[in-house]
């Protein structure tokens, strides 16, 4: 019997190798892909008549860019390629499409689908965080690489992870003014998760390289920053933050320093997402070192639904390199489930590569640790959740007056996830609040389960008319209820 051709949701890294390697064995897959060229984040491609170089782009990662972008170039004839387009629902044997250019909806049968979906930003709100001029980290890297241009003329970039100090050398190197670079973590973290990083001295180096680049370049780097503000109206006008090392001899936090800028860009390492793996009914539990709830995968990628393959960082951070590998994992498991004799050597090296970027990985959250008290000084007036204008204070009041101590039922007992982002960008935050307002380990406060749309629809979204019934089949029907 003829199969169903492999559907891969998502073209970055995973993506690209999952349907290279699918391709190399004979198997031609359907390419979903919400942008309009294959890349990913990490990789977007600039549009057309975009003057800057790979180089200038991507810095370090030229080479892996090109590499990325030149084997999807390679095979784009030999796929089913779909750019600009959506994948906003999913269940058993089914996926929901939207086509971005024509806003108009259809849907994709699927038998095998490898999930390679990303990761976005992890977002712990602060006072202006809602201000114009304040994007995140992910989204100050789409104005550089998509737009070609700085979020700001005077850019304060905060939070703590690789992507920080990435963004903040991509800014300085381009020519935009890196006002400051304000790191919640600290020199300490770094010094510490060394041994564990040692492993991948290419990736360590590129690390250490930025932060001496920009401390060469004059750009300030704090560590142990707090945010506590955005100053400013119509715009942003200033930041305004304060050293907190607990750790010195009297404990106290130091001065609020203030820092005139118009652009800010933040963001706490990353978060999968996972919303798609949900909605195919995939199990999950809690990852400690990512303090997350995360699809279930073994070594090959296999989720706990047949025919489910979890690739790259939408089941867990690993980074752009681990992707690659994981895509490539993904479609070997596939083939392998698909009686198709597969290399058992190459299968070994991946899962030998992966676990040794895993080890890495643990270094790094180490170096970068989640700022565990920024629940505990959240004001009870922070807009904790932009959509629905939702504040710190009413999801602590859920707690204490109706005994909210869940996520969807604090969801339902204040909307906040509700709103068009479906709880991506608010829901970890959220969760941090809910568990220290009901005392609880964040992981025994659950997760919001995934919802479509995934990503917000028009409602004005073209949906085509159900194909006409035969009269055949409506003979037929009326045999089947008479008897």
């Amino acid at each position: 019997m003829t199969r169903a051709a492999p559907v891969i949701v998502g073209a970055g890294p995973a993506g690209v190798r999952a349907a290279q390697t699918l391709l190399a064995h004979g198997v031609r897959p359907i390419v979903i892909d919400e942008a309009a060229q294959a890349g990913g984040q990490i990789y977007r491609q600039p549009p057309g008549g975009f003057l800057r170089s790979r180089k200038t782009l991507y810095g370090f990662e030229a080479s892996r860019a090109q590499s990325v972008h030149s084997t999807f170039h390679a095979l784009r004839e030999a796929i089913d390629y779909r750019p600009n387009t959506l994948v906003w629902n999913a269940q058993p044997g089914l996926l929901d499409l939207m086509d971005g250019g024509a806003q108009s909806a259809s849907t994709l049968a699927w038998e095998d689908i490898i999930v390679a979906t990303g990761a976005t930003d992890r977002v712990l709100p602060f006072p202006g965080w809602t201000t114009p001029g304040v994007y995140t980290l992910g989204g100050s890297q789409v104005a550089l690489k998509f737009q070609g241009c700085a979020i700001g003329r005077s850019v304060v970039l905060a939070g703590n992870g690789p992507l920080l100090y990435l963004v903040a050398y991509q800014y300085a190197k381009a020519g935009a003014r890196v006002a400051a670079v304000l790191d919640s973590s600290s020199l300490a973290d770094r010094i510490a998760a060394l041994p564990a990083m040692l492993g991948q001295p290419a990736l360590l180096a590129k690390g250490i390289y930025y932060l001496a680049w920009l401390k060469l370049h004059g750009v300030p780097v704090h560590s142990h920053a707090r945010v506590l503000r955005v100053e400013g109206d119509a715009r942003v006008q200033a930041l305004v933050w304060r050293r907190e090392n607990l750790a010195s001899a009297s404990g106290k936090p130091g001065p609020e320093q203030r820092i005139e800028c118009d652009a800010v860009g933040f963001g706490y390492a990353l978060r999968s997402e996972t919303q798609l793996a949900d909605l195919l009914g995939c199990r999950f539990q809690f990852d400690g070192l990512q303090r997350a709830h995360l699809p279930v995968r073994d070594k090959s990628t296999r989720s706990s639904v047949p025919g489910v393959y979890l690739a790259g960082d939408g089941a867990g951070i690993m980074g752009a390199d681990a992707a690659e590998l994981a895509g490539e994992r993904a479609a070997l498991a596939l083939l392998q489930d698909r009686g198709v004799a597969v290399d058992a050597a190459r299968v070994a090296q991946i899962e030998a590569e992966l676990a040794r970027i895993g080890a890495f990985r643990l270094g790094l959250e180490r170096a970068f640790p989640f700022p565990e008290r920024w629940a505990a000084t959240a004001s009870d007036d922070l807009v904790i959740c932009r959509c629905e204008n939702i504040r710190v204070g009413e999801l602590r009041a859920a707690v204490r007056e109706k005994g909210a101590a869940e996520m969807n039922r604090l969801k339902a007992l204040t909307r906040v996830g509700m709103g068009r982002c479906q709880g991506r960008m608010c829901g970890a935050a959220a969760a941090e609040i809910l568990a220290h307002a009901a005392s609880l380990p964040v992981q025994e406060v659950g997760r919001l389960r995934g919802q479509a749309p995934i990503k917000p629809i028009p409602l004005g979204m073209h949906v085509p008319a159900p194909e006409p019934v035969s009269a055949r089949v409506i003979a037929l029907h009326a045999q089947e209820d008479a008897s």
